[in-house]
């Protein structure tokens, strides 16, 4: 079994109910990872779903995660022909951390319309792009490939952009494929794209996220991702994603709010 598997195991201990563990292999900055809590929070959902493809994932961080035991309680909001509806609730030490929404739908065995005005992001083979290197309290950069286009990695020797974006390459270290859970990982996996004008900064913490999923090309290990802020004000910024197969498939788009600090 994958590591990334092993962290985001859960038993089900009632109806709707599951015991899990938050682990300490997918932390920014000693905190677990936002895009990690989704997937445990999917978890959940995708095992009492009725429905099982294309997932919209939107989760609400309401305090906190550390590392340890947390329960799961997911709730059933309605199912139609095409979706079923569900909430997950994550607890620690009683208290509720994060709430997620999923939206599943049935397979898709036609697109009528597939119109996409914009493509996947340029970007330099993954040979030539920066790796992001693992620190003690960035364990999440151990077990994940993060690779950044050189026209994007300035800020880590100091040199700034006019653009807050980054695009690069990801993928997991131990060669685990891509499905619905590594997607929701790897949308919140970079570091946050306005590093790219603003330096290092001090705080950037997510609030709310969401991740639609829309096709994982079969047999996938690495995608070529984009995020890309352009307001910040107020103490609030927005990153838009793209995450792309290297076939030029679009596999997700996300959007997360975070709250800015500089220093």
């Amino acid at each position: 079994m994958y590591l990334f598997d092993e962290d985001i195991h859960l038993e089900k201990t009632e109806e709707n109910g599951f015991h899990g563990k938050i682990a300490s292999n997918w932390s920014i900055n000693g905190n677990p990872d936002g895009g990690y809590l989704m997937a445990l929070a999917a978890k959940a959902m995708a095992k009492c779903a009725q429905k099982k493809q294309s997932p919209i994932i939107t989760a609400n961080f309401i305090s906190r995660c550390t590392p340890g035991d947390v329960f799961i309680r997911v709730e059933q909001i309605g199912d139609s022909t095409q979706f079923s509806r569900t909430c997950s609730y994550i607890f620690q030490d009683g208290e509720e951390k994060v709430r997620a929404f999923g939206t599943f739908k049935t397979e898709n065995t036609a697109c009528e319309v597939k119109r996409f005005e914009s493509g996947p992001p340029e970007a330099e083979p993954m040979e030539r792009c920066i790796a992001i290197p693992g620190f003690d309290n960035y364990t999440i950069y151990q077990n994940m490939d993060v690779r950044l286009d050189p026209r994007c990695a300035g800020w880590m020797e100091g040199r700034l952009s006019e653009k807050s974006e980054h695009r690069g390459w990801i993928l997991f270290k131990d060669g685990r494929p891509v499905d619905m859970f590594a997607v929701l990982l790897m949308a919140d996996s970079f570091p946050p794209a306005v590093f790219a004008s603003q330096g290092m900064v001090a705080w950037v913490p997510t609030i709310e996220m969401s991740v639609s999923i829309r096709n994982i090309p079969k047999n996938c290990k690495r995608l070529l991702c984009r995020f890309k802020t352009r307001f910040i004000n107020c103490g609030l910024l927005e990153e838009d994603g793209e995450i792309w197969g290297e076939n030029g498939v679009l596999v997700a788009i996300s959007r997360q709010i975070a709250q800015f600090r500089k220093t």
